[in-house]
C-alpha cells in the first residue's frame, strides 16, 4: 500500500518532529492533539526549529512554506479519518494509548497502518490491545527529530511482513537512515545506552570522579558528542529512570536497576533541562 496522507498522536517534543519531517517530506500530515494549547504549543516549535534551520542555511524559506502548508492541527480524533497511517506519540501509558488507539480505530480505513513512537513499550502488546495487530508497528524516533537520521522499526508477532515494509519504507522516504529492531524492552539503541547511562551514574555514587569529570572524559577521551550526565539531563532522567525499570522488570539483570540517586532525582522532580535542574542547574538559561 501507499503512504499519502500522515496522523499523529501527540504534537508535543517528539510528536512535532514526527509531524515536521513528515510534512517537510511532502507528506499532508494531521497533527492531533488534547487541546489547542497543546497544539499551538508544537506549532510554535515546529516553526521555531525551521527558523533556526533557516538562519544556519540548512532550510530555505521556500522549504518552511512548503513545510507548514502540509500541517494541520486539530483536536478532533475525526479529523485523522483519510489517513494511510497514524504515528502515536503520546505518553508512555499503556492504558492511554490503549485509549487513544480505540478512538482512531472509530474512525480511519481498514487500510489504516498503526504505529507507536514508543522507546519502551512491548510492540506485541500495544498492538494485542488494537483490532488490527497484523498493521501495528513500532516506529521509534529519536530527539532531535528532524536532525536525528535514526528510526528503529519494529515488528511485533502478529505484524504482517508487507504493512512493516510499508513502514520501513516510509521512515526512509522521511530522509531516515532506518533499521530492523527486535520486539524487547529498549529495541537496540536503549538496550545499549540505558546500561552506559546507569553505569556512569553509578560511577560516580562510587567517587570515580565529578560529574563535569565524568562528562569530559567520555566526550573527549571516547569521542561523544556529550558526555553521560548531560545526555541523561538532554533526554530525561525520569524518561531514562522509567525505561530502565522497564528493562529490569524484563530481564532481571542487575545492569538495568536504577541506582538510588536516580530514583532520588526523579522523586525531587530533578528530571534534566525540562525542569531547570538535574545533573547540571539550567535554572540561569
Amino acid at each position: 500500500m501507499a503512504i499519502r496522507t500522515v496522523g499523529v498522536l501527540g504534537c508535543g517534543l517528539m510528536g512535532s518532529g514526527i509531524a515536521q519531517v513528515a510534512a517537510q517530506a511532502g507528506y499532508p500530515t494531521i497533527v492531533r492533539e488534547v487541546d489547542q494549547a497543546l497544539l499551538d504549543k508544537g506549532f510554535d516549535r515546529i516553526r521555531k526549529f525551521l527558523d533556526k534551520g533557516i538562519e544556519k542555511g540548512k532550510v530555505t524559506p521556500e522549504v518552511k512554506a512548503k513545510t507548514l502548508a502540509n500541517l494541520k492541527g486539530t483536536t478532533k480524533v475525526e479529523d485523522l479519518a483519510g489517513c494511510d497511517i497514524v504515528i502515536e506519540a503520546i505518553i508512555e501509558n499503556l492504558d492511554d494509548k490503549k485509549k487513544t488507539y480505540a478512538a482512531v480505530e472509530a474512525v480511519v480505513g481498514q487500510h489504516t497502518l498503526l504505529a507507536s513512537n514508543t522507546s519502551s513499550l512491548c510492540i506485541t502488546e500495544l498492538a494485542a490491545t488494537t483490532r488490527r495487530p497484523d498493521r501495528f508497528v513500532g516506529m521509534h524516533f529519536f530527539n532531535p527529530v528532524p536532525l536525528m537520521k535514526l528510526v528503529e522499526v519494529v515488528k511485533g508477532l502478529a505484524t504482517a511482513e508487507a504493512h512493516f515494509k510499508t513502514a520501513y519504507d516510509f521512515a526512509v522516504s522521511l530522509g531516515k537512515d532506518a533499521v530492523v529492531a527486535p520486539d524487547r524492552p529498549g529495541f537496540i539503541v536503549n538496550r545499549l545506552l540505558v546500561p552506559y547511562l546507569l553505569d556512569a551514574i553509578r560511577a560516580y555514587e562510587n567517587g570515580l570522579g565529578t560529574v563535569e569529570d565524568i562528562d569530559k572524559g567520555m566526550a573527549l577521551g571516547c569521542g561523544y558528542p556529550m558526555g553521560p550526565f548531560t545526555l541523561l539531563d538532554y533526554v530525561g532522567i525520569d524518561t531514562t529512570y522509567y525505561i530502565a525499570e522497564i528493562m529490569f522488570a524484563e530481564f532481571k539483570a542487575p545492569m538495568y536497576a536504577a541506582p538510588p540517586l536516580m530514583k532520588r532525582m526523579v522523586l525531587a522532580g530533578h528530571w534534566g533541562r525540562k525542569t531547570g535542574r538535574g545533573f547540571y542547574d539550567y535554572s540561569g538559561t
